[in-house]
C-alpha cells in the first residue's frame, strides 16, 4: 500500500515520458481574479439549476468527495448536494481540513474507502478537487477493486516542478505535519497507468495550478476534459458538474469518453 503523494514537493525528472510540455505557474491575471471568477461560477450555477436537473443520473452507487488543500467538507456541500439529488449515496471525506498528507489523512482515506465500499457492498467512485484529486488517484491505485472510477477537478497530479502551483507556500506551511518525504510515491509520469477509469477535468484559466500538470495522455479508460472555470469554482461550475454527472452515470464495467450533449459543445473547448 503506497503513501499518498504531495502536490507540491517533487523532484524534476530528467526526461518525462509524456509528450506534454510542462507549464509554469498560471499568469498573475488569472491568479488575482480567482475570487471574482469563483463568484461568477457560483452565480452561473444558480442561474442554470433548471438545466442541471436534466443531468444524467446513474445507479445510485456510493461516491466519495475529497476537498482541496486548505479546504474542508464545507467547500464541497454544493457539489455533494447536486450528486445526492441525482440519487447517489454521497459521502464527505470527514477528515477535517485538508492540510496535506498528514498521517491522519493518509490512514483515514484508506480506512474510509474500505468502510464505504464494505457498507454498500461494491466499489465507490471518488471525486477529488485539487489536492483531493491527487489523493483520490492514490486511492484508485491502492484499492482498484474498491474504487469504481476517479474524477479529478483541477488536480495537479502530473506536476513535475513545484513552480507549477501557486499553492506551494500554503502547502509548505503545513509540511512539518506531513508524512516523511520518503513515503511519498514516485512521480506520476514514472508510474504505470492508473488501474481504474480516470477523468481529469481542467481549465486553462485556472489561476492556482498549471493546467498542463492536471492532464495526462489519453488512453483506455483515461481522458482529459477541458472546461472554462476558476480553480476555486470547480465545485460550482455548471459545465464541471455536468461532466461529473455524466461520468458517474456510466454503468459499472463500461466506459466511453465524454461527449458534450447537443447544445452544450461550446462549454467544452478542446485542448491544444
Amino acid at each position: 500500500m503506497s503513501a499518498v503523494p504531495s502536490d507540491e514537493v517533487f523532484e524534476v525528472p530528467a526526461a518525462p515520458p509524456l509528450h506534454l510540455v510542462r507549464g509554469s505557474a498560471p499568469g498573475l491575471f488569472w491568479y488575482l481574479t480567482e475570487p471574482t471568477r469563483c463568484a461568477l461560477d457560483v452565480s452561473e450555477f444558480v442561474a442554470t439549476r433548471s438545466m442541471l436537473r436534466g443531468a444524467p443520473s446513474g445507479d445510485g452507487h456510493p461516491v466519495l468527495v475529497f476537498p482541496g488543500l486548505g479546504a474542508a467538507d464545507s467547500s464541497t456541500v454544493m457539489l455533494r448536494r447536486f450528486l445526492s439529488g441525482l440519487g447517489y449515496q454521497v459521502n464527505p471525506w470527514g477528515l477535517g481540513r485538508n492540510i496535506g498528507p498528514t498521517r491522519k489523512a493518509v490512514d483515514g482515506m484508506h480506512a474510509l474507502v474500505k468502510k464505504v465500499s464494505d457498507a454498500y457492498g461494491g466499489p465507490v467512485s471518488i471525486v477529488g478537487w485539487s489536492l483531493g484529486g491527487i489523493f483520490a488517484r492514490e486511492m484508485g491505485r491502492d484499492h482498484p477493486h474498491r474504487v469504481r472510477q476517479v474524477i479529478t477537478l483541477g488536480s495537479p497530479y502530473n506536476m513535475s516542478d513545484p513552480v507549477q502551483s501557486r499553492a506551494m507556500p500554503a502547502f509548505a506551511l503545513f509540511s512539518r505535519l506531513h508524512i516523511p518525504k520518503d513515503e511519498f510515491p514516485p512521480l506520476e509520469s514514472t508510474r504505470p497507468p492508473i488501474p481504474v477509469p480516470a477523468t481529469s477535468i481542467y481549465s486553462k484559466t485556472d489561476g492556482i495550478v498549471s493546467w498542463e500538470s492536471c492532464v495526462e495522455e489519453p488512453g483506455p479508460h483515461k481522458e482529459n476534459v477541458q472546461v472554462s472555470s476558476s480553480h476555486l469554482g470547480y465545485g460550482f461550475n455548471s459545465s464541471v458538474l455536468w461532466v461529473v454527472a455524466d461520468r458517474l452515470a456510466q454503468a459499472e464495467g463500461t466506459w466511453a469518453p465524454f461527449a458534450a450533449p447537443p447544445g452544450m459543445a461550446r462549454l467544452y473547448p478542446r485542448a491544444a
